[in-house]
């Protein structure tokens, strides 16, 4: 009669465990880094409908709005009088997608020209010399009239 063993030795169950561990690490940076992308693919769609409603807002009124006059997170309209009530180009002008970490960037000190700034996570490695972070993060993805500056 055979001696016949039951289960898994130490040394099968280890190997078995190193295969998954390395397997879900691999998996972990993936999904890390897809969801990055993501968010800058966000970012960047975001500022391309900011910009169009800027054109928009530019050729009604033959000036881009102001620095104190974009406020993310809220509608981009028309000045007084009238406000909203006489156009509304964009009715809610996004955030970040990683609010509180970064934040949109929008600068036009005379109305005929303007910047508008993101931080990607990944990527771009220029900088726009405007702030994207609290301080802490660079804006690496600017967009101006014209396009991608």
């Amino acid at each position: 009669m055979k001696n016949v063993q039951k289960g898994f030795s130490f040394i099968e169950i280890l190997v078995v465990v190193t295969i998954i561990g390395i397997i879900s690490a691999v998996g972990m940076v993936t999904y890390t880094e897809f969801i990055k992308q993501s968010r800058d693919a966000k970012r960047k769609g975001d500022l391309e409908q900011i910009r169009g409603a800027l054109e928009i807002y530019k050729s009604k009124n033959n000036a881009y709005p102001l620095t104190a006059e974009v406020v993310f997170g809220s509608d981009l309209c028309d000045p007084l009088p009238g406000g909203c009530g006489a156009g509304t180009y964009l009715k809610k002008i996004a955030n970040d997608p990683k609010t509180g970490t970064y934040i949109y960037y929008y600068l036009s000190a005379t109305g005929s020209d303007y910047t508008l700034g993101a931080h990607l996570e990944q990527g771009s490695t220029s900088n726009c010399g405007t702030n994207c972070g609290g301080g802490v993060q660079v804006c690496n993805y600017c967009l101006g009239p014209y396009g991608q500056l």
